[in-house]
């Protein structure tokens, strides 16, 4: 991962760890509460919604090569279920860990002889800049990760009735009859022939006879 030009102190995600130092063993722990950055989820699915209450919980640790974060991120998701279409809330509980390298360091913690420019070995790391890491890239994949994939409102819901929409779990006995529509045609000759056995009863005789009639007269 490329350096950024400058780190945002004012940024609710970036932490300072100057008071940490860089003596190994040292550890600090940080409670935060922030406002949810936008987009954080499964855009389209569920996520935090942006400016939702977001809680941190952090623990860090001076390591050789840098700082070792380990926390926990807390807040409520809100999407739709995938099978009936309905609002759903869900507590999030989403646990990291991760390792922010000093930039002068190698990654046994010796300090580098000279700058190295390696795009793919620092590819896959973070940085520690001026002191300074940003937390966004964590949390934001730790988030997705804690998130289901099809959130359902419940595990036995039911689902859409696929002819007309209905919600199942609200009416389990709802049901439609099927109609094979290979009697279809059948079905409609009955009716034809039940129309005919009326005409008959009723003394009447059949409406195509009774056009002929006309037409004689």
């Amino acid at each position: 991962m490329a350096l950024n030009a400058r780190l945002d102190h004012r940024n609710p995600l970036v932490f300072d760890t100057h008071e940490l130092g860089r003596r190994p063993g040292a550890l600090q722990r940080l409670n935060r509460s922030i406002d949810a950055p936008k987009d954080l989820g499964i855009q389209g699915v569920i996520g935090v919604p942006e400016g939702a209450p977001l809680k941190l919980d952090l623990r860090l640790e001076s390591v050789m090569e840098g700082v070792l974060v380990t926390g926990t991120a807390r807040a409520l998701a809100k999407g739709e279920c995938v099978r009936c279409l309905e609002p759903l809330e869900l507590p999030l509980e989403a646990e990291f860990q991760e390792m922010f390298s000093y930039p002068d360091a190698d990654d046994r913690g010796r300090p580098k002889a000279e700058p190295v420019d390696d795009a793919e070995e620092d590819e896959d790391r973070l940085f520690i800049e001026d002191g300074l890491f940003d937390l966004e890239p964590v949390l934001r994949d730790a988030v997705v990760l804690a998130l289901p994939m099809q959130p359902v409102c419940q595990d036995d819901c039911l689902g859409l009735c696929s002819e007309c929409g209905a919600r199942l779990t609200d009416d389990p006995d709802h049901h439609h009859e099927a109609v094979d529509i290979r009697w279809a045609a059948l079905q409609g000759l009955a009716g034809s022939l039940e129309d005919g056995e009326k005409d008959e009863i009723s003394g009447e005789a059949p409406r195509p006879a009774r056009a002929n009639e006309k037409q004689e007269k």
